[in-house]
């Protein structure tokens, strides 16, 4: 199926509907805005502000909604008041998650839109992301997943529209290791590395992991870091910020995320970094052959508790990356 094909489906999904759609201003939600803007009855742009987001992420969703000509409503969530979430522990994102969608449904709900949505897409379920929980838990819409939308396909239709969007709308809290607590000391100080980083380069893309006395930078242009020398000048800012050492990471950043299945003899693998709950996942399923407390065997597909999905007996790449697409909704993760 060809990217204009996907973006067909997608159209068709929102048409004539009073579309309610979860929005960052990141790639996934401005296209789902962007072509909600176009087909649907109505479109309402849903922006949470965590207090955990870069500095310029809400005047970013805001030029953008003017541009679409849709309307915006921003619910202000304070998450430092939150103390479930500033554990960050290993369920901080679906924690997260959960917080954010249930005020987007609240005030989609409230407004009378009845199909709300989310920017997630096919790619999203290879990653390990245990939001997308919440995703199915509220029944959120998901119409990039139904069209196998990838993150590089979305990346080149925005791009060959010409259609704007940020490239920075992670959540600071991410740059924390797991189980160390969130502290707004802490995001005060990653926000205002990033910003110094992304102010003094050609990057568009920084993260600054917060190793409390220790730094590792991340950037999508090591090019521009490494010729002009600016590290050197980061470096002494990081460290006048607080932190003793600073590394980079030489694996640059890249988020055109695509699926790339491990292919041969009709057969195919590929590993997930999560482990899937059977019990779960078993609900989703139509079709199974046999199932046990380690996997789950369908006619051309065996889901393994560990994460490893495998497939057989399909003739072609194509078949097989479409056969494993289709699976990747049904699957349900453990956190």
């Amino acid at each position: 199926m060809n990217l204009e094909d996907k973006i067909n489906i997608v159209k068709e999904i929102l048409k004539d509907k009073k579309v309610a759609i979860g929005f960052s201003g990141g790639a996934d939600s401005t296209l789902m805005a962007y072509l909600s803007s176009k087909v649907a009855k109505e479109t309402l742009a849903i922006t949470i502000n965590n207090h955990l987001f870069p500095s310029d992420f809400i005047e970013n969703t805001k030029n953008l909604t003017e541009r679409f000509g849709i309307k915006h409503e921003i619910i202000d969530i304070n998450f430092f008041n939150e103390e479930e979430f500033l554990k960050n522990d290993s369920g901080r994102c679906y924690n997260c998650r959960n917080l954010m969608y249930s005020n987007i449904e609240k005030i989609a709900n409230e407004n009378g839109f009845d199909f709300i949505c989310d920017g997630n897409n096919i790619s999203d379920l290879v990653i390990d992301r245990p939001g997308i929980l919440i995703t199915y838990k509220k029944g959120f819409e998901t119409p990039f997943i139904d069209a196998k939308l990838t993150s590089k396909d979305i990346h080149r239709y925005l791009d060959l529209k010409n259609i704007p969007y940020s490239k920075s709308t992670t959540c600071l809290a991410t740059r924390i290791p797991t189980n160390t607590k969130t502290t707004p000391e802490k995001i005060k100080r990653i926000n205002h590395c990033e910003n110094y980083i992304l102010k003094n380069t050609k990057c568009q893309i920084a993260k600054v992991r917060d190793l409390e006395k220790y730094t590792i930078i991340e950037v999508d242009n090591l090019e521009d870091l490494f010729n002009s020398k600016k590290y050197d000048q980061i470096n002494a800012e990081l460290i006048k910020q607080g932190f003793k050492s600073v590394a980079v990471n030489l694996s640059q950043i890249d988020d055109d995320e695509f699926i790339k299945i491990n292919y041969t003899n009709n057969s195919f693998s590929y590993q997930l970094p999560f482990t899937i709950n059977i019990v779960k996942t078993k609900k989703q399923l139509n079709g199974i052959i046999s199932c046990t407390n380690e996997k789950i065997n369908l006619e051309k597909i065996t889901v393994h508790e560990n994460g490893l999905i495998e497939g057989y007996d399909l003739e072609t790449y194509e078949t097989a990356l479409d056969a494993f697409m289709d699976i990747l909704p049904k699957l349900r993760r453990n956190i």
